[in-house]
């Protein structure tokens, strides 16, 4: 694992297995573990559907032997992580009641087709609130976690950013 490390390459292969684990860890709570995700929780993923496709563009662009600008695209990345360590940080402080909860409650989805089909979909609808953790994991939630796996894939991106091509 130490010699991963040594190259862009190597560092902007991990960034990506990183972040699908992360995002496939999301998605396997809310799908088979039958976690629903709060709005925060929803918000929290985007940084990850950006960064993905951006790094696979990295990795691209090695395998085609046009990395000039690998560097700066990895301290983009980089940032992007250092947003979502953000987003993870406020929805942890958000569920300790360090910080107010936004508006979190309601459906996300359009309007019902009927009359009838919205008065079953309140009465179906299961409203998550942000500012409960739906369990923790060595004293932090989801999104603590979050933030620290962000951390530490955008200090793995600010170390491929300093680095040549």
């Amino acid at each position: 694992m130490p010699g991963i490390l040594v190259t862009i390459r190597g560092k902007l292969t991990l960034v990506l297995l990183l972040a699908l684990s992360a995002i496939s860890g999301a998605w396997f709570s809310e799908l088979v573990l039958g976690f629903v995700p709060c709005m925060l929780c929803l918000w929290e993923r985007w940084p990850y559907y950006i960064a993905l496709p951006i790094a696979l563009v990295g990795l691209a662009l090695l395998r085609g032997g046009r990395a000039r600008h690998l560097p700066q695209l990895a301290g983009m990345l980089g940032v992007i992580f250092l947003a979502s360590m953000a987003l993870g940080a406020y929805h942890a402080g958000v569920e300790w009641k360090w910080f107010p909860a936004p508006d979190c409650g309601g459906r996300l989805g359009g309007a019902a087709p009927s009359l009838d089909d919205f008065r079953k979909s309140l009465n179906t609808a299961r409203v998550v609130l942000c500012n409960e953790a739906p369990m923790r994991i060595l004293g932090l939630s989801f999104a603590g976690w979050n933030a620290v796996a962000s951390a530490v894939i955008a200090a793995l991106c600010f170390s491929a950013a300093r680095q040549k091509a």
